[in-house]
């Protein structure tokens, strides 16, 4: 049976990363629910700013706190801000590859869902298994871009502490920090 992509949280951002902890990547679990991973499932990183690629566990973090935490060993392979790819894999016999529905969480800089997205095997006339990327939500993405090794909730903490109000600092990163 082939292996297959089965939930994946695109261009989550790392918001802390602890090397004296027991392994693992902590992740809020609003996010992993709405993509449907699992605690304890083996899931597969891949570093967009540094290539790294590793496998480790998932562990739940506080709900609703956007956290992407890289524990123990894995600490070493990413830096505050960097941005990942978490992907969680099942093995489907190929008949079956057209009831799976994985799907694809995309974030903003501050680790806010932006897209759900759905992958879809289908058959087509040229070949038996097709794919297309379906938009769950019909949603557009957020206008925003990468900016590596920027830790956005430290600016906007940054912002708050010197008196400036929420839609200020939105304005701000929209002027300043996006493209």
């Amino acid at each position: 049976m082939p292996r297959v992509i089965r939930a994946k949280l695109h261009g989550l951002r790392v918001t802390m990363s602890d090397l004296h902890y027991h392994g693992s990547i902590t992740l809020d679990p609003e996010h992993c629910d709405a993509a449907g991973i699992y605690p304890t499932e083996f899931v597969d990183v891949w570093n967009k700013n540094s290539g790294a690629r590793l496998s480790t566990y998932v562990i739940f973090g506080q709900p609703g706190s956007r956290c992407c935490v890289l524990n123990g060993a894995a600490a070493r392979t990413c830096q505050v801000g960097d941005e990942l790819i978490i992907a969680a894999a099942e093995d489907v016999a190929p008949a079956h590859l057209y009831d799976l529905k994985p799907k694809v969480l995309t974030f903003t800089p501050n680790n806010e869902i932006d897209q759900i997205l759905a992958y879809e095997v289908f058959k087509c006339p040229a070949r038996a298994f097709d794919f297309r990327i379906v938009n769950v939500k019909g949603t557009q993405p957020a206008a925003v871009h990468n900016y590596p090794y920027v830790d956005m909730r430290a600016i906007r903490a940054d912002l708050q502490t010197k008196g400036l109000a929420d839609s200020a600092i939105d304005d701000f990163v929209a002027r300043f920090l996006t493209r």
